[in-house]
């Protein structure tokens, strides 16, 4: 079965912002989530649409966010604002 992943508009890109901090975030497309690096919590997107709840946030323990911020560094991605 193959999943298709759909792009974020990046309009949407430019103004979303972290529930709970108001930060940016960084988008991982090919994981489909939004990544808050500063609490180390994800938003997961669900069928192209960013479901931005503090209660379904992941928190990552350190190993995940060392490799989503090596990720985000080798990729050259950017924060959302």
């Amino acid at each position: 079965m193959v999943v298709e992943h759909s792009s974020l508009n990046p309009l949407l890109l430019e103004i979303l912002a972290c529930p709970k901090d108001k930060g940016s975030l960084i988008y991982f497309e090919d994981e489909q989530i939004l990544y808050n690096p500063r609490l180390q919590m994800c938003y997961e997107i669900r069928q192209g649409i960013p479901v931005m709840l503090i209660a379904e946030a992941k928190n990552l323990n350190q190993i995940e966010h060392e490799r989503l911020m090596g990720k985000a560094s080798q990729l050259g991605l950017k924060p959302t604002f």
